[in-house]
């Protein structure tokens, strides 16, 4: 449910109206050919989470088979990704939750509500900034206090979207108003089948959810056999969905209606399919927003729970402080993993929503291209290492998997270059705040390693005698 609740959250209420802008119809390609490239990349980590079923996802493995600074950049990259990805689905849950009050009659039009003055402070947010804000505080304390809970919490939240996009999906492809000639031409604006690669990059986001399965590998019951067919089973699923979803979507608003309504576009599409009318709920629009409020909330309540076990792994590998790798003491969470990612995410809200999905997706591309390195290292140097599952047409899908994350992430900066420099610019400064962390970490280490008296721990047994 976890990687479910991920994959199938804001990737499609958040940014299919991003994918229809930048691909036209194209759209269902983009996230089709996405789930290809996944899948080549989801069988490494099947093979390797079979093999090492330590929590900490794509950053555990990465530890097992490369040197220290190699291993802490990995971990360092798909933490801050995590985290960044958690500002990106508070800011698509923000826009949702003010058009659902909206639909009640209970605030005014999202665009129209103005925004809040801070009590203490002479200044003011803009309303869906502090809903954002508000979402990001309540899961992180009720992840820091509860790992019960917050699983209760996302399993509830997959079942219900995934019920409410089947229904969308049900009227949809039923209405009148789907009609392939929306689908034609294929490409926006004339442009060939390539004018989707910077729709893939920007969209990868939306299927990393088997990484986040990995990164609670140690809370599942038996790993090596359950952890692959979770990763198997929720990225077919999310496929399908995404497919279905997009192609209503598409088929009935049209890619230019779905890019004009953006983070609203499968809500827009459903009001304008979906009967009226209805009592208490009014109309088939207000499912959607319902559906995607709940879809917004589960998938950053999966990453608040991904991004703390990554630095919790982290700290227990001693490549963070000792403090991120430890459990609270009551409540048996890693409690400072927690409370520091959420600073992090709490200040990625005031992001604008473009640049936190595309400096989330260069991440996880980034880190996926290690990955399947890993997979390839490690069949070299431990061939007899035990491997309850073992990836078929080996050295085959972990080399695409390097060569077609590698050509989306060179589409991507190149995109960034010419749209999103700011997202490019806080990317390397990350990469370069990480790097000058581990020397004076290590530096502080050595240190203390040099003062300590030699043959301490020898001599301390002997005074008994």
């Amino acid at each position: 449910m976890i990687g479910m609740g991920a994959m199938i959250g804001a990737g499609i209420f958040v940014l299919t109206g991003l994918a229809a802008e930048i691909a036209g119809p194209a759209a269902i390609l983009v996230f089709a050919l996405n789930g290809v490239v996944t899948a080549f990349t989801g069988l490494s980590y099947a093979e390797l989470a079979a093999s090492i079923p330590k929590s900490g996802g794509g950053y555990a493995f990465v530890r097992e088979v490369f040197a220290d600074l190699p291993s802490f950049v990995m971990g360092w990259m798909l933490w801050f990704a995590y985290m960044i990805a958690g500002g990106l689905y508070a800011l698509g849950f923000a826009p949702n939750f003010l058009e659902l009050l909206h639909v009640y009659d209970l605030t005014p039009a999202p665009d129209q509500v103005g925004a809040v003055a801070l009590p203490v402070v002479d200044a003011a947010v803009p309303a869906a900034v502090g809903l954002a804000f508000v979402a990001v505080l309540g899961l992180v304390v009720l992840n820091a206090i509860s790992t019960a809970a917050s699983g209760s919490v996302e399993t509830i939240f997959t079942l219900i979207k995934v019920s409410i996009l089947v229904v969308f999906v049900a009227f949809g492809a039923t209405s009148p108003m789907f009609t392939s000639a929306e689908f034609q031409p294929l490409f926006a604006d004339g442009g060939g089948p390539l004018s989707i690669l910077p729709a893939m990059g920007l969209t990868f986001i939306a299927f990393e959810g088997y990484d986040l399965i990995t990164t609670v590998t140690e809370e599942v019951k038996n790993p090596r056999e359950n952890i692959p067919k979770a990763i198997f089973v929720s990225l077919a699923v999310t496929v399908v969905v995404y497919l279905a979803v997009v192609s209503v979507a598409v088929g009935t608003l049209g890619a230019d209606g779905l890019a004009a309504a953006g983070e609203a576009g499968i809500a827009q599409a459903a009001t304008e399919f979906m009967p009226t009318g209805l009592p208490v709920i009014r109309n088939g629009g207000a499912i959607i927003v319902f559906g995607a409020v709940f879809s917004t909330l589960t998938a950053l309540n999966a990453v608040v729970i991904a991004s703390s076990r990554v630095a919790f792994s982290m700290g227990r590998e001693d490549q963070l402080l000792p403090s991120f790798g430890q459990l609270h003491h009551r409540y048996g969470t890693p409690f400072v993993a927690i409370l520091a990612s959420g600073v992090v995410m709490l200040g990625s809200v005031a992001l604008p929503t473009q640049s936190a999905g595309n400096m989330s997706s260069l991440f996880f591309l980034l880190s996926f291209i290690v990955v399947n390195g890993s997979v390839i290292k490690l069949r070299r140097e431990r061939p007899d290492m035990n491997r309850p599952y073992k990836m078929p047409y080996y050295p085959i899908p972990p080399v695409l998997g390097i060569v077609l994350n590698l050509i989306l992430t060179g589409v991507l900066v190149e995109y960034l270059l010419r749209t999103d420099v700011l997202a490019l610019g806080l990317s390397a400064g990350w990469i370069a705040l990480g790097v000058v962390a581990y020397a004076v970490y290590t530096r502080l280490g050595a240190d203390e390693s040099a003062s300590k008296p030699t043959g301490a721990d020898e001599t301390a047994p002997q005074t008994d005698d």
